[in-house]
């Protein structure tokens, strides 16, 4: 057994069958129930990410005009640009580490989705791998995998006769969407780019505004194919995933991107 599944894929498949025998032996309970547990305990790896953007977000405008002062001398630029920021006592790289400590966690509790759940009627057998003698299962136990109309070890598709491909189910087209609007909260900048590229003859913002707009919309695309092919465990997690961190983002910096369509739907008072 390597070092990440000894740190990482260990405990956290420990943690989730934890929470499967604390919560009536149901593993969709079990996903929600630990899922939460997990983002609670993350939370203080999150906040100097989170204050960070929030900075970012505050000296935008600065920023902006900034830009426009030094467009044609890039080295003042960059001279203003830091000494804005230390005014302002912004550091982009604040966070950063332990954002990426959170990614990374989220990388393996996916490999423990992959390496269990994903194995079908191997389920048993993949997850006592990884379990401490306390928590594994008796080979002849089954793992009761059904949640609301799920088999949590089956993809969330929908097969229909007439089409040569299936179409996602309920619960991965809300986590697309939901990643979406995590997505568009967590771009505050989004609509700033897009009044510069109206306001300026180059194509440069234009590219830039198209190119996080497509980001944006990449990564939900990226949830429904993948989870069509993979266990709706994974696409329940990433649900919960995505609610927890736009509430978190939403918290901490207000709406971000998805501004301008709440204001336009009437949702929003400008």
């Amino acid at each position: 057994m390597n070092i990440f599944e000894i740190l990482l894929l260990q405990p956290l498949a420990n943690g989730l069958i934890l929470f499967y025998r604390l919560l009536g032996e149901n593993m969709g309970v079990a996903i929600i129930g630990f899922s939460l547990f997990l983002r609670v305990l993350l939370n203080p790896l999150t906040k100097p990410y989170m204050k960070s953007m929030k900075k970012m977000k505050d000296v935008a405008p600065q920023l902006e005009k900034l830009k426009k002062r030094h467009k044609e001398d890039k080295g003042k630029l960059r001279q203003a640009q830091a000494d804005l920021y230390k005014q302002r006592g912004v550091n982009p790289a604040a966070g950063c580490l332990p954002y990426i400590l959170q990614i990374v966690v989220l990388i393996a509790f996916f490999n423990v989705f992959v390496r269990t759940l994903s194995s079908g009627p191997d389920a048993v057998s993949k997850f006592n791998e990884l379990l401490y003698p306390p928590l594994q299962f008796d080979q002849e136990q089954t793992i009761n995998t059904r949640f609301l109309y799920l088999d949590v070890t089956e993809p969330d598709a929908i097969e229909v006769s007439f089409l040569p491909f299936p179409l996602p189910g309920p619960i991965l087209i809300l986590a697309a969407v939901v990643q979406l609007i995590s997505a568009k909260i967590m771009a505050p900048y989004i609509e700033i780019q897009e009044k510069r590229a109206k306001a300026t003859p180059e194509k440069t913002d234009d590219i830039a505004s198209a190119m996080q707009k497509s980001t944006t919309f990449m990564i939900p695309v990226f949830t429904i194919i993948f989870g069509l092919r993979f266990a709706s465990g994974l696409a329940l997690y990433w649900l919960l995933f995505s609610l927890y961190q736009a509430y978190q983002q939403y918290r901490m910096s207000g709406w971000g991107g998805m501004t301008p369509f709440l204001k336009k739907t009437g949702l929003l008072k400008s």
